[in-house]
């Protein structure tokens, strides 16, 4: 399953650090400026550059049950939500 990766800008480091805390929640620990992690056969990789505060995320795997596109908007609600909200 190939996704185009969703690309966040103006994320700042405490912006992160918050979506981190609430992925983490999520049971998806995000650790790291980059990396992968997967919960349930979710699997998502993410990339971020303090530098130029942007965040690049995508989904790699979606069980059956769940679409890819679904857990892309998911994120991308997670991720708006966050900034509006920060």
């Amino acid at each position: 399953m190939s996704n185009t990766p969703q690309l966040f800008n103006n994320i700042s480091p405490a912006q992160f650090a918050v979506l981190q805390q609430k992925a983490g929640s999520a049971g998806i620990p995000i650790s790291g400026n980059s990396g992968s992690a997967s919960k349930m056969g979710v699997e998502v990789a993410w990339n971020y550059s303090p530098d130029s505060q942007q965040l690049s995320i995508e989904c790699l795997k979606a069980p059956f049950f769940i679409s890819a596109s679904d857990v892309n908007q998911k994120i991308h609600d997670l991720v708006t939500e966050t900034l509006t909200t920060t």
